[in-house]
C-alpha cells in the first residue's frame, strides 16, 4: 500500500494544543494566541476567560470569521454574555470548548474550506 503525505492547503494547522500548550506547524507556542487558515496571531493578551471583554475580540472579529472556536484551556469554560453578544451582534458563531476539542474541531472546519477563526487561551 502506497502512503502520501497530504498537507493543507491553507498555511497554518495544529499538530496539538491542550491547557498550556499548543504545537502549530512546527512551532510550539506556550502564550494565548489567534489562528485562522493563512494567519497567526501571537501573544493574544487573553489570559483567563472568565475575565474576557469584547475588546479581547477585536483582533479575532477582524479576521471575519463565520465562526470563532474558543479553547478555553485544560477545562472547558464560559466567557461573559457580553462577550457571546458581541459576536451574535455582528453574526458570528461563537463555541468554546477545551483547547484539545477546539484544535480538533479548526483543523476539520479549516480543511472543509471554512471561515474559522480559533483564539486559544494558555497559560492563564
Amino acid at each position: 500500500m502506497q502512503l502520501n503525505l497530504e498537507h493543507p492547503d491553507h498555511e497554518f494547522y495544529l499538530r496539538a494544543a491542550d491547557g498550556s500548550s499548543a504545537r502549530v506547524n512546527d512551532r510550539l507556542l506556550d502564550a494565548s494566541f489567534v489562528l485562522s487558515p493563512n494567519r497567526l496571531i501571537e501573544d493574544w493578551p487573553v489570559r483567563d476567560v472568565k475575565a474576557m471583554t469584547p475588546h479581547d475580540l477585536e483582533p479575532v472579529l477582524a479576521l471575519e470569521p463565520e465562526v470563532i472556536l474558543l479553547g478555553s484551556g485544560a477545562a472547558q469554560v464560559f466567557p461573559p454574555a457580553a462577550v457571546l453578544a458581541a459576536c451574535l451582534g455582528r453574526g458570528v458563531g461563537l463555541e468554546t470548548m477545551t483547547n484539545a476539542a477546539a484544535a480538533r474541531t479548526y483543523n476539520v472546519l479549516a480543511s472543509e474550506g471554512r471561515r474559522v477563526v480559533a483564539a486559544f487561551v494558555l497559560g492563564g
